[in-house]
């Protein structure tokens, strides 16, 4: 069984509120989670507007399939275009 892992770092500049940040986030998961059948929450800056912390997690057969779901997940919050990734980090366990 292999794991994979990423911890995704978002900013956001179209919220004015934590209520218009949590639309955002909320919406975001549940069309990831939708899509590529991942676990997925928002684990960091929970009182910040501007900022958020995802962690995504995938288990697999093979450690190329690991990598490739974790690296689709991030392409497609690239392309979202409502937040902009300003880091992540990929572990495969």
């Amino acid at each position: 069984m292999i794991v994979g892992t990423a911890t995704i770092d978002l900013v956001f500049y179209e919220p004015s509120s934590l209520k218009d940040k949590r639309q955002i986030i909320k919406s975001l998961i549940n069309r990831i989670k939708g899509k590529f059948n991942v676990s997925i929450g928002e684990i960091d800056f929970h009182d910040s507007w501007r900022n958020a912390r995802i962690g995504v997690a995938c288990v697999s057969t093979g450690t190329s399939h690991a990598n490739s779901v974790i690296t689709s997940v991030i392409n497609f919050i690239e392309k979202d275009g409502r937040v902009i990734i300003q880091d992540y980090s990929i572990e495969i366990f």
